[in-house]
């Protein structure tokens, strides 16, 4: 059983913080902790920054990314536009894993999860009606969903989807990581490595 160890402003604000991924209640506590001990540096400005995102941040309309504006910078990037490369993907977080990555001058599609009939997850669920009317401004579409049991039903109800409209659809390729050990990959890690091997 545990105890309050502060008054019910310090106990709401370690529950809320336990809420957030990575952060169960104890990182939480030492968090609220640091955060006390910092008040004028951290606490103060971290409250106006929080205050601000809730009234500035919005979804893209056009793509699903988070930003402050909508449609946002990428997609209002006429760079962009040149490459007719779009990747799928299935949360913001890898939208902005693929920047941080350096990809190049790309544009994105957040679906905003996977099919998932155990969960009640369908294709309407998803922003897949909207994929396919971005389709045609595209040359290649890359579906860039994780390699789970789910995320490979959402590629394929995806190409199955956009088959009719002529535009080239690919997957990220699966297999050796960069720096990966063969002796330390998973046997599936492994199969899909010699089915997807390249040219030397």
């Amino acid at each position: 059983m545990s105890h309050a160890s502060g008054g019910p402003e310090i106990e709401q604000l370690i529950q809320l913080l336990s809420r957030l991924p990575g952060l169960g209640p104890r990182s939480a506590r030492r968090a609220v902790l640091h955060l006390i001990k910092k008040k004028e540096q951290l606490m103060v400005p971290l409250s106006a920054a929080l205050d601000r995102a809730v009234e500035a941040v919005k979804v893209c309309q056009t793509c699903g990314n988070i930003d402050t504006i909508s449609p946002c910078t990428i997609c209002a990037d006429p760079r962009r536009a040149e490459s007719g490369l779009l990747i799928v993907v299935e949360d913001v977080a890898d939208l902005w894993a693929l920047e941080r990555a350096g990809v190049g001058p790309v544009r994105y599609h957040v679906l905003g999860g996977v099919l998932s009939p155990l969960d009640g997850v369908g294709p309407d669920d998803l922003s897949i009606d909207a994929l396919a009317r971005r389709a045609a401004d595209y040359s290649e579409i890359v579906i860039g969903v994780n390699a789970t049991v789910e995320g490979q039903t959402t590629a394929h109800y995806i190409t199955d989807r956009l088959a009719g409209t002529g535009v080239k659809v690919t997957r990220l390729a699966h297999g050796v990581p960069v720096g990966g050990e063969l002796d330390y990959l998973d046997e599936g890690t492994l199969a899909q490595a010699l089915k997807a091997r390249t040219s030397f």
